[in-house]
This record gives structure tokens, C-alpha cells and sequence, in this order.
């Protein structure tokens, strides 16, 4: 049974309940004596006995008012279990508290019968769901075999925010208005980790922090990641790929200096640039990663080198 139709349950018996003990005044005097001379009537039955010196009463109900002969409690016994309602002095709102196959549980409701808290019990765990002056639901913390959760729902019922605790790990997550799963932020024994979602729900941004150091990928509109930066070992590193995951572009910096390499459909590197404190160069490569081609400059001068597909060279300037 979902929260919204446990809690619309108990609205209607609570309601039947208010309903049942709404009796006149002169039912409910008959009834108080009838109690107290220990006579019976149909649909109530009661005893006194003495054991050790004490009186023991048996009823179906009980029902109590207030000098002004305003319903303020309830006892009954149902076909559920026993109940108890407690009512403010204009006979709305209260309390009620109930045992029944699933546990007990406890609800507490503003002066109008609509809102406020109610607290389950059962062989799933603890459950406490937390309602608007609508009786719309607004929260439910339970604490089941997994660990404890925390759901945050807005005025039109739509689960906005998740909060869980399971044996490995904490996780946040967020939704839109359309339902749609937006934010995801866990931390278990790798580190944190942080997933932005589009409108479609799919993953558009992600942040983690690792053994090895951060990282940052960015997808497209499909999911699929393009752009990806981490620093490991100190050595920041940027990598772009195509739509089918290729990296074709990847930019580092280590400790000699910054690199930049451009990779075809294949992700096979074809143009290498570096430049460090000697100089910088250029190599060009075939398809087979062959280089072909290379240039650098340093102090010493300038140099260009071609080769075969052998790994030949068959020019170069200057000799």
C-alpha cells in the first residue's frame, strides 16, 4: 500500500470513528451509568470484580466529554484493533491512536481534521509521513533493513528530494517537477561524486573526487560524455571526444611543460605539440601512428624532419 493511500485509510477512519462517537448527550449519560451501575446493554457489555482489592471493568467503548458535554476521547475496539481519538473543545483535530495487523501507529491532525504527522510502526520499520493544511503529503522518514530515507514531496505530491543512508554509502538525489531525476550526489569509500541530468533525465555533468584526484566530465544532450578533465599526480589533463567516445584532442601539462594532442576517428594520434623550457616541437603521424613529419625549435636553432613509412628519414633541414 503506497503512503497516499495509507494515509487516505486512516483519514476514513478516523472520520468513522468521529462519526461513531458523535452521540447525543442523553446516549452518552445513559452510557456513563449504565458503566458505573455495571448494568448491560446491546453493543455494551461491563463487569466489576474485585481481585486483590482493585475493580476491573470491561467495555466495547468508552467515550468521554467535557463540562460542556463536547466529545474530547474515544476508546473503542474494532474489527482493526483497539483505538484511541482524542479531540480538541470544538470536537475536530486531535490525536489517534491505533494497533492494528500492520503495528501501531499514531496520528496527529490540526483543528480542521487535515494535516499533520503520522507515525507507523510495522515489521518493515519506523515510518513517520508528514502532511500539509491540504492533507497533502509533504515528507516520509523511514528507517528500514537498508537504513534510513528521507523523501521530500511538493503541493502536488511529486517526490522532489531523496535522502538515504545504505550500508556503503550516503546518497542526495533531486527531481524536477516533471519527475525527472536531476542531481545525484553519493559518497561511499571511492569518494563523492556529483551527476548533473537535462530535462531528459540523462547525464549531462559529472564531478568526482578519487584516490587518483578530481574529475569533470561533460556530456551531450544524449548522455554521452565529450569532455573530460582530472588532475592526477599533480598533472592537470583535458581530453574531448567524439559522439562514438573517441578522444580526438587531449591537452596536459606536466612538469616539462604543457602538450596538446590531436587524435583521428580511430583515436589514433596524428599531430603531437609541446612545448617545454628547451624548446617546442611538432610531429605530424600517418594512420598508423607512424610520425611523418617533425619540427622543433630550442635554443640551438630550428630543425624540420620527414619520414617514410618505414621510419626512414627522407629529408631534413638542416643536415
Amino acid at each position: 500500500m503506497t503512503i497516499e493511500e495509507r494515509v487516505e485509510r486512516l483519514e476514513m477512519e478516523l472520520a468513522r470513528a468521529k462519526r461513531r462517537n458523535r452521540l447525543s448527550l442523553a446516549v452518552v449519560l445513559l452510557a456513563f451509568v449504565l458503566l458505573v451501575v455495571g448494568a448491560t446493554t446491546p453493543g455494551i457489555t461491563t463487569s466489576g470484580t474485585k481481585s486483590e482489592g482493585e475493580k476491573i471493568v470491561k467495555a466495547n467503548a468508552f467515550i468521554l466529554v467535557d463540562v460542556n458535554d463536547k466529545l474530547r476521547a474515544g476508546l473503542t475496539v474494532g474489527k482493526d484493533g483497539p483505538r484511541l481519538s482524542l479531540y480538541d473543545e470544538n470536537g475536530k483535530g486531535g490525536a489517534g491512536l491505533t494497533v492494528g495487523k500492520d503495528g501501531p501507529r499514531l496520528s496527529l491532525y490540526d483543528e480542521n481534521g487535515k494535516g499533520g504527522a503520522i507515525l507507523i510502526v510495522s515489521k518493515d520499520g519506523p515510518k513517520l509521513i508528514l502532511s500539509d493544511v491540504n492533507s497533502k503529503l509533504r515528507a516520509s522518514l523511514t528507517v528500514g533493513k537498508d537504513g534510513p530515507s528521507l523523501a521530500l514531496l511538493d503541493e502536488n505530491d511529486k517526490l522532489r528530494a531523496g535522502l538515504t543512508v545504505l550500508k556503503d554509502r550516503p546518497s542526495l538525489v533531486l527531481w524536477d517537477e516533471n519527475g525527472k531525476l536531476r542531481v545525484t550526489l553519493v559518497a561511499d569509500v571511492n569518494g563523492p561524486g556529483l551527476v548533473l541530468a537535462n530535462e531528459n533525465g540523462k547525464p549531462g555533468a559529472g564531478l568526482t573526487v578519487g584516490k587518483d584526484g578530481p574529475g569533470l566530465s561533460l556530456f551531450d544532450e544524449n548522455g554521452k560524455p565529450r569532455a573530460g578533465l582530472n588532475v592526477v599526480e599533480n598533472v592537470p589533463r583535458l581530453r574531448l571526444f567524439d559522439e562514438n567516445f573517441k578522444p580526438r584532442a587531449t591537452l596536459g601539462v606536466n612538469e616539462d611543460g604543457p602538450g596538446l594532442v590531436l587524435s583521428d576517428e580511430n583515436g589514433k594520434s596524428r599531430i603531437g605539440l609541446n612545448v617545454s623550457k628547451d624548446g617546442s616541437g611538432l610531429d605530424l603521424s600517418d594512420e598508423n601512428g607512424k610520425t611523418r613529419a617533425f619540427l622543433n625549435v630550442s635554443k640551438k636553432g630550428s630543425g624540420l624532419a620527414l619520414f617514410d613509412e618505414n621510419g626512414n628519414v627522407i629529408w631534413m633541414a638542416p643536415r
